[in-house]
């Protein structure tokens, strides 16, 4: 299955762009502190947003096809760059590490064992595969539309 969305800067604006997808549109930007206007979520909360949704649908997938209890899922998500502490780069300087952080939420009758294979489950969610996979990255310039 291959996805496509189209990203098209708005000119009016600093940083904003109309995101669209099949019949549906939003749009980016930047926050006002880093010189956008804040229209939209940044790039990195909709990425965050796209490892959140897809591990909650991944999970709520799997507890229906188990016929667990599983009421709600909720999934609390962070992404920082930390000093890697025993990363150094070719010149001798210390480098930046990303980390997401993500935290989920279960409510349900559920036993300690169905809580923890869920927990194995949402690595396996396909965005979490995709971003822990080291996905590669294929540019090319197209003519202009």
């Amino acid at each position: 299955m291959s996805e496509k969305v189209t990203v098209q800067y708005l000119p009016d604006y600093t940083y904003s762009q109309l995101l669209t997808a099949g019949q549906h549109a939003f749009i980016s930007d930047e926050p006002s502190d880093s010189g956008g206007e804040d229209l939209g979520p940044s790039p990195y909360e909709l990425l965050l947003w796209a490892l959140g949704s897809c591990t909650a649908m991944t999970l709520i997938m799997y507890a229906r096809r188990k016929g667990w209890p599983l009421d709600d899922v909720s999934v609390h998500l962070t992404h920082d760059r930390i000093h890697a502490q025993d990363s150094v780069a070719a010149d001798g300087t210390g480098g930046k590490v990303e980390v997401v952080t993500r935290g989920i939420s279960l409510r349900g009758d559920l036993t300690d064992e169905q809580r923890e294979r869920l927990l194995e489950i949402a690595a396996r969610c396909p965005v979490h595969k995709t971003l822990s996979s080291g996905t590669k990255i294929v540019d090319t310039i197209i003519a202009g539309e």
